[in-house]
């Protein structure tokens, strides 16, 4: 057989294969998106001209805005992108048409409107918060025009409207028609990636070979794809029936996981402080039935989870988690030998009892993530979603900071009579906008500042020395080619994505030509001179205002943390954990995001999450446990170990809101005495942790103690002073 020339080996090879479709999975994906908008674009621009349409432009912007990688994110944010138009619209004509003879009042209702718009951006998630950013700037760019010929306000409502359909009829077309890139085969990825990851990290941690910046780190990974999953799951809905009717089970499956997060974390945080306190002897007594977990979790670690395969652990977790109790047995059986004190004891009980309650509820995980192979399943029952937690303060900011600059705009453009002043106060009421739900806004309206003065050059010199010269629609579009593909490239990398987004929103808002094209070098120069100015006056704005990445803020979202207790403590146990779970990681998430650079701030947010998540678990699973309790006179409400439990209680809430040493030792002495009233309690039951509900709240409560006498955690600088018959736990 004659052998294949070179060139063609080379093509055949498994090298060059493979590295194409990392390429294509990478930098390919990105170049995809690319093609796509520039069709949608000119798709758009050539509909938009065709019927006439008094500003083509506004249909091509709406493709660069919605645009996105995944079907499903078009999909959504088109849907908030029109609902925020109707409302904008709506607004801007009652506006006109209650105060169409005196701008003053109608500047100040508009920034009014505006900052209510800019509060509700910071404060929803996901592309929510993008239905409030075009009500809020749809109101200002069509209502200040308006203001000079009030009687054709509602028919500027109404082309604004078309023109925006159009946009978005265009872009949905194209992305989920041409080389669709969908968000329900990204989550699927997700979700079969994530657990094999976790699974490694457990099983590491398990056998001792986990250092602490990689346990942190991992956290911080696992929090951001919980947070990055809801959103995920909120926009499949939108364009895969198969993922709709399992839309219960994945938020289920999302709730369940960060309820494993926080489990292991619980454990993990146990075994430290006893090996910190050097008692290695009883975790060398509890660690039979880690490795033993550990065993079990191996074939599963580092690999994708498919149904099929958690069908495969849910057996495996169901066979460990029926021998557990007899494991444990013999262990403490073993353990006792050795003549332990109380405190070890309680130490092991404790161990084992967060190590039943995380494998029961790994468990559960993997019953739901295999129910997902069914189009219908009883797992699908479930009404606690995530529930977001965002700082009132943020959003009254973000708002406060939109009506600020639109007033001094809208002032220095009615005292000017500037004739680019109506620009620079609607371009301002967009910037502000589209920057407040980004962490920092000031760097996003800076970036788009920027990206709007290349667009100016460019502009420039096509709109007064190429397009005169051309002609026809094709090479309009070759010439608009370039600055598209440049912006698109931009806005895929998310370092700069604010210049991308200024280039491709503002060059073609003061340089894409109409149907009737009016060459005026002094109003494009004026109106780019005008955008350029309120986009700098929003970042100096971010900037001083209340800006949301700085220590005010900081403080406002730990203190936000921290109360997460007192809702655990207080709030309604029905659905309790999820919403106590989701609310505690949104917030990280949050204030992690706007640390970004500040290492220290970000460490001691997180650690504060850990003993938070901690704490608060925990006192939650007292209370389940105090509502499922039998009839019996050793459970009463009057028993005074319940009223211990409610006076431990009071104090964890004074403790969490105002920290400080005082007290700190209050909470620990009120937590002590609860464990000595539970301990002097008989019950009916045997000892073991399976059968006695009072075994299993005196873990509970040994692990709050042991928790706030953490040395790591926050709590720490303030135990200078431990009560007498305390020291054994810290």
């Amino acid at each position: 057989m004659t052998p294949l020339p070179a060139p063609l080996r080379w093509l055949y090879s498994l090298e060059w294969r493979r590295g194409f479709f990392d390429w294509a999975r990478s930098d390919g994906v990105t170049w995809v998106y690319i093609f796509k908008v520039l069709l949608a674009a000119f798709l758009t621009l050539w509909l938009a001209m065709r019927l006439e349409l008094p500003q083509p432009r506004t249909a091509m912007i709406t493709v660069f805005i919605v645009m996105q990688p995944q079907s499903g994110q078009v999909f959504a944010k088109s849907f908030y992108r029109f609902l925020g138009t109707l409302a904008g619209s709506a607004m801007m004509v009652t506006l006109i048409a209650l105060f169409a003879q005196n701008t003053e009042l109608f500047l100040g209702s508009l920034a009014i409107w505006v900052g209510i718009c800019s509060a509700g951006a910071a404060r929803c998630r996901n592309f929510r918060a993008y239905g409030f950013v075009l009500a809020g700037y749809t109101a200002a760019m069509v209502g200040l025009p308006a203001l000079a010929h009030p009687d054709g306000a509602f028919m500027a409502a109404v082309w604004r409207v078309l023109e925006i359909s159009l946009g978005i009829l265009c872009a949905t077309v194209v992305s989920a028609a041409i080389l669709p890139q969908t968000a329900s085969a990204a989550m699927r990825n997700a979700l079969y990636q994530r657990f094999g990851v976790f699974a490694l990290f457990v099983t590491d941690d398990l056998r001792g070979r986990s250092k602490t910046e990689s346990f942190e780190a991992s956290n911080v990974r696992f929090i951001a794809e919980a947070v990055g999953l809801e959103g995920l799951r909120s926009v499949t809905v939108f364009e895969d029936p198969h993922m709709r009717r399992r839309n219960g089970r994945l938020s289920r499956l999302n709730s369940e996981f960060m309820g494993i997060t926080t489990r292991f974390n619980a454990l993990h945080q146990l075994l430290e402080r006893l090996r910190g306190n050097d008692e290695e002897h009883v975790v060398a007594a509890i660690r039979p039935g880690l490795q033993d977990l550990a065993e079990v979790l191996d074939g599963f670690s580092g690999r994708a989870l498919t149904s099929p395969d958690a069908a495969r652990l849910a057996m495996a977790l169901a066979t460990y988690k029926e021998g557990l109790p007899a494991r444990v047995r013999s262990l403490r059986a073993t353990f006792q030998e050795s003549e332990p004190s109380d405190a070890e004891q309680l130490d092991f009980h404790t161990a084992y009892e967060l190590l039943y309650r995380f494998v029961d509820d790994l468990h559960g995980y993997a019953q739901t993530h295999a129910s997902l192979a069914d189009h219908r399943h009883e797992r699908e029952r479930w009404d606690e979603p995530f529930t977001p937690q965002t700082n009132w303060w943020a959003a009254a900011a973000s708002g406060i900071r939109a009506s600020f600059i639109l007033i001094v705009l809208g002032s220095y453009w009615v005292a000017t009579a500037w004739p680019s002043g109506a620009t620079m106060t609607l371009i301002a009421a967009a910037t502000v906008g589209l920057s407040a739900a980004t962490p920092n806004p000031k760097r996003m309206a800076f970036q788009m500042a920027c990206g709007t003065f290349l667009g100016a050059l460019i502009g420039f010199v096509e709109m007064f020395f190429i397009f005169p010269w051309i002609d026809g629609f094709p090479l309009l579009c070759v010439m608009l080619a370039p600055v598209i593909v440049l912006g698109s490239f931009l806005t895929s990398r998310p370092q700069y994505a604010g210049v991308g987004l200024g280039l491709l929103i503002f060059f073609s808002t003061g340089s894409v030509p109409d149907n009737l094209t009016i060459y005026n070098p002094y109003t494009f120069i004026n109106d780019y001179i005008a955008m350029v100015m309120g986009m700098l006056v929003c970042a100096a704005a971010g900037a001083i205002i209340l800006p949301p990445n700085s220590r005010w803020l900081w403080r406002r979202l730990e203190q936000d943390l921290r109360s997460q207790v007192v809702y655990a403590i207080s709030g309604k146990l029905k659905g309790l954990a999820s919403s106590f779970e989701s609310r505690t990681r949104d917030l990280l998430h949050q204030a992690y995001g706007l640390a970004a650079g500040e290492p220290k701030v970000q460490k001691s947010l997180l650690r504060w999450m850990f003993v938070v998540l901690e704490v608060g678990h925990a006192i939650i699973e007292l209370r389940k446990e105090q509502a499922i309790l039998p009839v019996h006179p050793a459970y009463a409400e009057s028993q005074p170990w319940r009223q211990a439990i409610r006076v431990m209680g009071r104090a964890l809430v004074r403790l969490f809101l105002q920290p400080n040493s005082s007290n700190l030792e209050r909470a620990l002495v009120a937590v002590d005495h609860a464990i000595s009233r539970v301990a002097a309690t008989e019950e009916p039951f045997a000892p073991h942790f399976d059968t006695s509900a009072l075994r299993r709240v005196k873990s509970y409560l040994h692990f709050i103690r042991t928790s706030l006498l953490d040395p790591q955690s926050p709590l720490g600088a303030f135990a200078h002073a431990k009560p007498e018959g305390l020291a054994h736990a810290s």
